[in-house]
């Protein structure tokens, strides 16, 4: 089937649906448009909050086009999220017998005017052409609409654009110009928020059209990590660039881009190996802080999320040995793109998201969203809203622009429920009946929407348990409980030094930061890890810091590591990722006793500093063997 015949398809099913939707409505093809228009009131206060909006499609996109308003009996309009007219441009000779309907202030919503391009674009987020018959009134079928929804730098919709006109234009044409139009405001509206506080690139396959309204933009921070990107550059590197850095994007490091020339076109190598041409814009200041442009994670969540962010980890790399990992990830292998649900169970800090990370980059779904519901973090009272959305007024406080909720936009992606024991029971009764009907009824809203995701849950609790006790429904469970898999704790695991060595690797700047003495390494597997593999990350990037490109040694360590061993080794051999790799156990040494560290601790003059780095040993195990022998 060629593009074009696939276009044509997807085109009447589209026209087929908004028809549905104007019967459910209570529109007949012969319905009066009823017109709402904004009192003069109100549509000053729209104008004043779409000021942005308004005056980059006037100021910095218009004048472009300037050729398509003078040379074609059409006219270009502007309308917010809520689809209200905020102005119009060009020919304006039709609009004396429906002056009204083109007007300021006047809404184009699909249960007022039928299927309409403004109105359906709206609706179905996409770029639309109305053609005259396949409006639904009759009364609208003297023009032809073609309309592209415009997103801001959150990527939540922020308007529609539009090019309307009652004589022929070409399809292709019109479709082309609205979709650039639309894409030019976003470009600009990008570059106005982010510019004088980071970097911008813009790239495109050919050196020719770097400056085209269609190139690539990605705004990046000193790091390298990606506040924010247009559609276009997802589309071009085809991936989703959400917290990833820019040297997982191109065969470039982080501190060669910043340090190119302002304005120099570079070419550059992306991960899939094809050149694109780019050109690099430095900020105007320095950046006090950071965004990012699909969720602002809050600083504790930043913490605990830094490793699973980092690298878009894939199945395979999580089995470094351990036979339960390896069975858990040979398991999920098997089901990753099977419409069976997952249930993933273990201790806190185990690694339950990275797990179901790698499972989404894993599957077919990887180009989609995988969105995260932290079912314990979010208050009680927010949860139906914040899962299923709500309609606009659904209640006070709520959004003047609705909201689509966390599991639409999980659609044709992952869906992970993280915590889930945590979810209250009333909320517990709508997720069932969304898993079962597979379809949303947003809070204040008698339409449902089809739904479509892969779902992964995750608990520190006994589900059967709280079946058991009433806290969770029975039903609900064997909804989300297809394969269960149990992530061991970190002091279970058999390969719990090839993960050590492999997360020095990951972290490590620089070669010498993977580097680990014998007996520090040695610390690491007696440890029992109560706070599990995020606790172990905790440790390693502190130790990274204190060493100062050294090999990682015991008095690199925090003094609450210390806390659970009763003593340290002493015979100092660095320990290299080479022979990490190996399964033998280094053979404990006897830990210097009190009578020891009081003789090293008077000969380096009583710094208690000297004596831990000379012996190996915290500072922490200083002060206490220094007690013991009476010093205070």
């Amino acid at each position: 089937m060629s593009e074009k015949s696939q276009w044509y398809i997807e085109h009447e099913a589209l026209i087929k649906s908004s028809w549905q939707r104007c019967r459910e409505s209570g529109l007949t093809h012969h319905s009066e448009p009823n017109v709402e228009h904004k009192s003069a009131g109100d549509l000053s206060c729209l104008l004043e909050q779409h000021h942005q909006l308004l005056e980059t499609t006037h100021h910095q996109v218009l004048p472009y086009y300037e050729n398509l308003l003078s040379n074609s009996n059409s006219q270009v309009m502007l309308a917010d999220h809520q689809g209200y007219v905020l102005k119009s441009w060009g020919e304006q000779r039709f609009k004396q017998q429906h002056q009204e309907i083109f007007s300021p202030g006047t809404g184009w919503q699909e249960p007022v005017l039928g299927t309409n391009a403004i109105g359906t674009a709206l609706k179905t987020g996409s770029v639309v052409q109305i053609h005259h018959d396949e409006h639904f009134l009759v009364a609208n079928r003297f023009m032809t609409g073609s309309a592209a929804p415009i997103y801001g730098v959150d990527r939540e919709m922020v308007g529609v654009i539009d090019i309307s006109s009652d004589t022929y234009l070409p399809e292709s044409h019109t479709l082309g110009m609205v979709k650039i139009m639309s894409q030019a405001v976003e470009n600009q509206l990008i570059i106005s928020h982010f510019n004088s506080e980071h970097f911008l690139l813009r790239f495109n396959t050919s050196p020719e059209n770097i400056d085209s309204q269609w190139s690539a933009l990605i705004v990046f921070d000193e790091t390298g990590l990606v506040i924010s990107a247009n559609r276009r550059a997802e589309l071009v590197l085809a991936t989703d660039l959400k917290l990833v850095n820019i040297s997982e994007l191109f065969e470039v490091s982080v501190n060669q881009l910043i340090n190119q020339p302002e304005s120099f076109q570079v070419p550059l190598i992306t991960r899939q190996q094809f050149r694109v041409h780019g050109v690099l814009h430095k900020p105007k200041q320095a950046k006090p802080r950071v965004l990012d442009f699909r969720t602002l994670l809050k600083p504790e969540q930043n913490k605990a999320q830094h490793f699973s962010e980092k690298q878009a980890f894939l199945l395979d790399d999580l089995n470094l040995g351990d036979p339960v990992m390896a069975k858990a990830v040979a398991q999920s292998k098997r089901i990753v793109d099977k419409e069976i649900p997952i249930l993933i169970r273990g201790e806190t800090g185990v690694g339950k998201e990275v797990f179901v990370k790698a499972l989404h980059h894993s599957s077919q779904r990887s180009k989609q969203n995988m969105v995260t519901v932290n079912c314990a973090a979010i208050p009680q009272e927010l949860v139906e809203s914040e899962l299923f959305g709500y309609e606009k007024g659904a209640f006070t406080g709520s959004s003047s622009k609705g909201y689509i909720g966390l599991i639409r936009k999980a659609d044709k992606g992952t869906l992970f429920l993280d915590e889930i024991g945590d979810m209250p029971l009333n909320v517990q009764a709508r997720l069932l009946r969304v898993l079962q009907e597979r379809r949303v009824n947003p809070l204040g809203s008698t339409e449902s929407y089809p739904v479509d995701f892969k779902l992964v849950s995750a608990t520190n609790r006994n589900l059967k348990d709280d079946v058991e006790a009433g806290s969770f429904r029975q039903d609900l469970y064997y909804r989300v409980s297809g394969l269960n898999i149990e992530l061991p704790a970190l002091r279970h695991r058999s390969d719990r030094q090839h993960l050590i060595q492999f997360l020095l690797n990951y972290y490590a700047e620089t070669p010498q930061d993977a580097l680990i003495t014998e007996r520090a390494m040695h610390s690491f597997c007696q440890h029992p890890w109560p706070g599990n593999i995020r606790q172990l990350v905790s440790v390693i990037q502190i130790a990274q810091a204190m060493s100062d490109n050294q090999a990682i040694d015991l008095q690199h360590l925090p003094d609450d590591f210390f806390a659970d061993l009763d003593g340290q080794v002493t015979n100092v051999e660095v320990f290299t990722p080479s022979s990490s790799q190996t399964n033998s156990e280094p053979e404990q040494v006897k830990p210097p006793n009190s009578d020891d560290i009081v003789a090293v601790y008077q000969l380096l003059s009583c710094n208690i500093s000297k004596t831990a780095q000379q012996l190996g040993i915290s500072r922490n195990t200083v002060y206490k063997r220094l007690r013991e022998s009476g010093y205070k």
